[in-house]
Parts: structure tokens; C-alpha cells; sequence
């Protein structure tokens, strides 16, 4: 009867010497446990008692910017254990698959206990209502008024809530992993699996890569929305020389995400949850600006946010290569990098990683009646080879741009810019310097990205749009995007887009809540002004030799 129990379950005969040696080999075990629960647990008490005043600031301002402190990345690198935000995971597929429990996570994220899968929950609903309300109003052919005024007021019940909630602070604490959220939206786009794959294949360190993606496809799907079509494909020539287009009818798009992850090599990344998605319908997608407002909204605590588009391919160890870089600049932590990258034509990377980066050094005021007169940018400069460090430009680019990821506390991207295409770029520098950002351009070309002219016939938002409001053609969206536009136009100074003129033309609606999304607070707009060389009231962009030559550290 007193013999171990572990023995009498395997029947077997015991002798004393036995036990002696299996109580020895317990209590050495069990102190080797024991000292290194000791070791840990001291060396989180001491983390938890860093004090505060020894704190890193980040982007602390007067007006409560974000902080990253000591004890915050001692605690990342100690704990490599994902936060509780990222648990349910999103589903990836199929389509428009609902998110579980939804409506207690939305509850939850409101009230200051957020999810991932919260924060998606809480788009779903809008793209849902965003939808009824356009079919409705397409039966009822509105007018251009009436469907700006009923976009401003859905967002602004469903979706200002949200940003409310979090407004001047981080929705998740940034990892201190050196991790990087891609954020990317695709609009139909064909590839999109390709530019993951890059993404993945190349990154020194694929297991800290997430990406959060809007895919705006035509799915084919029934129940009212609109059949598939191509975007205006060159037939020929007229009389006149000029080029002939029509739209013809075409299958559901491919869904890169699904193709994607339907790869072993890269069903991992799907699995563990580094590939998040939002699934808008072709007759929801309003535009660039809007859908990288939803791609933003997909970031989960990663240190870097990249923001580029659905079609480019990456160098190799872009993603280390980009961290150093930022990591260089004079102002860092508060830097973003930003450049127009080179084209590729699908052949390849060519000189990625070695080729010498482009300088954005050159704007001007667009002559294009489709424009309205927006600040437009462009390259003006590149760089020689023999700088020491990254040097300052103006002006950052919306289809990439680097930064760390306080930056979405600083300059969150506004929800009320539908239909807009042109603009968003002038924007965000404004915004970003504003606030206390400097802006470089990266020393190295890590990335390359696919120029599309208009003969490719690509579809295009603007050609759904028209669609959706049974206006086929660019025209009414060009026509609605005349009025939001006004938004941009009046945080930049446009003296047609003053408050006053655009409350008395009845678009007040279009400058909704835009004191949340306006001009930062730390350098004044005039100082931006003053450094970009632009002129407002006389419609012109001035050289920026400063810029080209490298001038600004």
C-alpha cells in the first residue's frame, strides 16, 4: 500500500533506491521551475515600476498626442504573446462572412474594450446601411444634394461614433516588435495576389508582416447588385483621330485574397491572422480616400504602418530596409518616408533595393476641369548616391508612404472624402507637417509600382459610380466629386471653398466634423505654405530648390 502510484498503475516492483533517485530528479526540476518563474517575475516588477517620467515620447503634444514608453517596450519584448484585441480572429473567407458575436463587439469597441474584429463589425454595418441607402436613393433619383446630405449623415451617425471614441489616442498599444501593418485598397484589382506574394516572399521578416486590405470587387453576386462590367476599352479611331472606347460585359473579378491564401506557402499568414479583410460590393466603392479610411481601421497595434497600392512589387528585405531608413531621418520617431516609385511593366523588379530614390520637389495647380484647380505633386529631384541620411521633401504620396504608427493617432484619415480622387495627397502633407511630421524621401527604390494608362481599360470607381446612380460614365461622379472636394479645398486655403461660400452654395454638409481631420496644431499652415512654396491666392507652385538639393536633414 505504500508503494508510488505512479508504479502501481504500470504494475511494476519498486525499490527504495528507485524513489530516492525519482524524489532527486523532482526537486531538481522543480527548483530550475522555480528559479525561473523567480527571474521572470522579477523582471516584470521591475518593468512595472519604471517610473512614468521615464517615458519616451513619441507624439505627446498640449492636446494629448500618443506616447510609447519605456515600460510599454519592455513589456512587448518580454511578452511575445498576442493581445487580446486580435481574439476572434476575422474571418479572411469566404466573402462577406459575418463576424461572430458581432453586435457584443461592437458594443464592446464602442465602449472602450476593442477587437479587430469589433472594429470590422462596425464597417460591416455601415458598407451594409451605405447600401440599402444607395439603392433607395437611385430608385428615387436624387439629386446630387440630397445624396451628399444622406452620405454625410449615415457617416455620421455610424461611423463618427467610432473615431470619437479614440479620437487622440491609439485604439491598440503599438508592439514594440518592429512589426508592419501594409494597409492596401484594391479596386478590382488582378494583382493583388501578386503584390502579397512580393510582400511576403521579399520581407526579411514575413512573420511581422499584417496586411489589412479593402477589396472592392464586382462578385457576381445576386440580390440587386449590378452586373460586371470592364472598365472603357479602346475599340479604334474616329474621324478625328481620337480614341474610341466602349464597356463591354465581364465575369466576376478574380479575388486575390482568396487565391492568395489558397496557397500553401501562404495560407499561414491567412491562418494566423496577418491577412485582414473588408469585402465591399463594386457599387459601394466611392474612391481611394474612403476606401483607405476602412484599410486604416484594419491595424492592430503594429509598430509601422505602410500605406501603398494593390499593384507593386517589393525589393528584397524591403521591410528591414524601410525600418532603418525611417529609423535615419533627423526627426524620427516622427518621420514618414514617401516617393512616387518607379514603373515596372510585370518583368520583374529590375534595379529594386539599388536604383536611387525620387524626391517629390515639384507641384503645380491642375488646369483640368475634371480637378476643379486641386494642388497636384510630382517628382522634381533624385538623389545622387552620397547622402549620409534621408532628406526632407514637402509632400507625400498617397500610394506610399512609411511611417511609425502614431501616425494614425496624429493625422486619422477622414471618413467624409467619397467620390474624391484627386486631393487626398496635398492633404495628408498638410495634415502630417501640421502636426509636427517631416516628410523624406527614401534614399533607395524598394518597391516599384505598375503606371496604368487609360487604354488598358481598367475598370475604374468613377465608372461604378455612374452605374450605381443609372448615369453611366464618369460624368455624375465627377460631378458629385465637385462639391466634396470643397473639403480639401478649404483646409488647404482655397478662397472659393471658404466656410462662408460653401454654407451659402448649400454644401455645408461636405466640411462635416472637419476640425477632427484639418490641420494639425504644432506648426501653422502658413509655415507649410511658406515651406512648399506654394501661393494660393495667385494658383502657383514656386521651384523648391531647398528640395532638390537636399538642403533639410
Amino acid at each position: 500500500n505504500n508503494r508510488p502510484l505512479i508504479l502501481d498503475r504500470h504494475k511494476r516492483g519498486s525499490k527504495a533506491s528507485d524513489s530516492t533517485l525519482l524524489n532527486v530528479a523532482i526537486c531538481i526540476v522543480g527548483s530550475v521551475v522555480l528559479c525561473c518563474t523567480l527571474v521572470w517575475f522579477y523582471q516584470l516588477i521591475s518593468i512595472l515600476n519604471v517610473p512614468k517620467d521615464d517615458g519616451v515620447a513619441i507624439t505627446r503634444s498640449n492636446k494629448d498626442r500618443s506616447t510609447v514608453t519605456l515600460r510599454q517596450k519592455a513589456l512587448s519584448q518580454l511578452m511575445h504573446v498576442p493581445g487580446p484585441h486580435l481574439q476572434p480572429r476575422l474571418p479572411t473567407l469566404p466573402v462577406f462572412a459575418p463576424v461572430p458575436n458581432a453586435e457584443q463587439l461592437m458594443t464592446d469597441t464602442l465602449s472602450g474594450s476593442p477587437t479587430i474584429a469589433g472594429v470590422a463589425a462596425i464597417l460591416q454595418k455601415y458598407l451594409s446601411s451605405l447600401h440599402d441607402l444607395q439603392l433607395r436613393l437611385s430608385k428615387q433619383r436624387a439629386d446630387i444634394s440630397e445624396i451628399i446630405y444622406a452620405y454625410t449623415r449615415l457617416t455620421s451617425e455610424q461611423l463618427s461614433p467610432f473615431d470619437e471614441a479614440y479620437r487622440g489616442r491609439s485604439i491598440f498599444d503599438i508592439r514594440e516588435d518592429d512589426s508592419i501593418f501594409i494597409s492596401i485598397a484594391a479596386f478590382r484589382e488582378h494583382l493583388l495576389d501578386q503584390t502579397l506574394r512580393y510582400a511576403f516572399d521579399n520581407a526579411e521578416n514575413p512573420d511581422k508582416i499584417f496586411v489589412g486590405a479593402v477589396v472592392q470587387n464586382c462578385f457576381g453576386l445576386k440580390g440587386g447588385n449590378l452586373p460586371c462590367k470592364t472598365g472603357a476599352q479602346v475599340t479604334g479611331k474616329n474621324k478625328k483621330g481620337m480614341d474610341m472606347t466602349k464597356v463591354s460585359d465581364a465575369p466576376p473579378d478574380v479575388n486575390g485574397i482568396e487565391t492568395f491564401c489558397a496557397e500553401p506557402l501562404y495560407k499561414k499568414y491567412c491562418d494566423a491572422g496577418q491577412v485582414r479583410v473588408i469585402y465591399m460590393d463594386e457599387n459601394e466603392a466611392l474612391g481611394p480616400a474612403f476606401s483607405r479610411y476602412f484599410a486604416s481601421k484594419l491595424w492592430g497595434g503594429e509598430t509601422f504602418f505602410i500605406q501603398v497600392d494593390a499593384h507593386l512589387e517589393f525589393a528584397r528585405h524591403w521591410d528591414t530596409g524601410y525600418i532603418e531608413e525611417v529609423k535615419a531621418a533627423r526627426n524620427y520617431p516622427k518621420a514618414v518616408l514617401s516617393s512616387y516609385p518607379p514603373g515596372f511593366d510585370g518583368g520583374g523588379g529590375g534595379k529594386l533595393g539599388t536604383s536611387p530614390g525620387a524626391k517629390l520637389c515639384h507641384c503645380e495647380f491642375s488646369s483640368s476641369d475634371v480637378e476643379d484647380n486641386i494642388i497636384r505633386i510630382n517628382v522634381g529631384g533624385i538623389y545622387k548616391g552620397n547622402d549620409e541620411r534621408p532628406k526632407q521633401i514637402p509632400f507625400i504620396a498617397a500610394g506610399f508612404f512609411f511611417a511609425r504608427s502614431e501616425f494614425l493617432v496624429d493625422v486619422p484619415f477622414d471618413p467624409f472624402l467619397p467620390w474624391c480622387f484627386m486631393g487626398e495627397e496635398i492633404a495628408l502633407s498638410i495634415r502630417a507637417w501640421t502636426s509636427g511630421w517631416d516628410i523624406y524621401a527614401p534614399r533607395l527604390n524598394l518597391i516599384a509600382h505598375q503606371y496604368r494608362p487609360g487604354r488598358m481599360g481598367l475598370p475604374k470607381f468613377w465608372g461604378s459610380v455612374g452605374r450605381t446612380w443609372q448615369k453611366p460614365g464618369p460624368g455624375f461622379n465627377t460631378k458629385l466629386g465637385a462639391k466634396t472636394i470643397h473639403r480639401i479645398k478649404n483646409l488647404v486655403g482655397y478662397s472659393e471653398s471658404s466656410k462662408e461660400t460653401v454654407e451659402k452654395d448649400g454644401m455645408g454638409m461636405v466640411l462635416q466634423d472637419l476640425e477632427y481631420y484639418g490641420a494639425g496644431t504644432i506648426r501653422s499652415k502658413q509655415e507649410y505654405m511658406d515651406l512648399a512654396r506654394i501661393d494660393i491666392a495667385k494658383s502657383q507652385c514656386h521651384q523648391l530648390r531647398w528640395c532638390q538639393e537636399g538642403e533639410f536633414d
